[in-house]
């Protein structure tokens, strides 16, 4: 069974949010690494990049698949993990917390109701 904590919010893409004032962090769920296996490689934006709901902002490669990752919301990437760039490892044993890829800065906190809340991942996920 997946962690899928609480006070997160979810895409149904398999991205998970967290929400502190205009800053979102996203990366991939404890759910999204499980069924990819090993992650081997991880291409992220740069810093600066502006992206839109369901833009694809990099992807994850495993030895498994390669599989796109796809913006929850809107705004500008103002921080990517660089240390996941040889250490993709970390996506695997630790994807809420050394695992995250992304932080963007919001352009609308609108969106965020768009996301699903813990229970709802859940239940898209089949748990």
């Amino acid at each position: 069974m997946s962690n899928v904590p609480a006070e997160l919010k979810y895409s149904k893409s398999h991205e998970w949010i967290k929400v502190e004032g205009d800053t979102a962090t996203i990366g991939i769920t404890d759910h999204a690494q499980e069924e990819l296996g090993d992650v081997v490689f991880v291409e992220l934006p740069n810093v600066g990049r502006v992206l839109s709901v369901d833009d694809v902002f990099g992807t994850v490669e495993s030895v498994k698949a390669v599989s796109e990752l796809y913006s929850p919301l809107s705004g500008e990437v103002v921080e990517v993990n660089d240390s996941l760039v040889g250490s993709e490892a970390a996506i695997n044993e630790s994807p809420y917390e050394t695992g995250w890829m992304v932080k963007v800065r919001l352009k609308s906190h609108d969106e965020i109701s768009t996301l699903l809340d813990a229970a709802g991942y859940k239940s898209e996920i089949g748990e």
